[in-house]
């Protein structure tokens, strides 16, 4: 058993989706919105643009997410998605898409004592993100 990682949004879930895929070499696998319900009674507040179900490959994990309406959503607190890049160049690439207009940025990129290079913001869709490598300070 492996555990998905399941996103919700205020209306902008396929952008965020699709820039998450494209940024992290992930696939699209579906999307889902209220247009495709079968009757308006399987439908959720909000309107027929609104996503109900996407999901995103990236490597083993799939992610999942939706749009929340308003009287839904409730913002991502208490995790993070944890993205470990395989070079320092692709941390810089990731980090520079991912944090473009943050809501928030806790650390800069930084050498920390427990890794080489660390980062921790919350994206424009409210997602809180940390990049880390390792490196030299790799325990076990």
């Amino acid at each position: 058993m492996e555990p998905t990682i399941y996103l919700n949004f205020k209306g902008n879930c396929r952008e965020a989706m699709t820039l998450y895929a494209e940024t992290l070499g992930g696939t699209v696998l579906g999307v889902f919105t209220n247009a495709d319900a079968p009757s308006p009674e399987d439908r959720m507040p909000g309107g027929d643009h609104l996503v109900m179900n996407m999901s995103i490959r990236l490597g083993s994990a799939t992610v999942m997410a939706s749009d929340a309406p308003e009287e839904w959503y409730s913002k991502p607190q208490g995790f993070s998605v944890s993205i470990t890049p395989t070079s320092m160049d692709e941390f810089d690439r990731i980090y520079a898409i991912l944090s473009k207009d943050a809501e928030r940025v806790m650390m800069a990129p930084a050498e920390t004592f427990w890794a080489d290079r660390f980062a921790m913001f919350v994206d424009r869709f409210g997602t809180p993100w940390m990049l880390i490598i390792e490196g030299s300070k790799r325990v076990g």
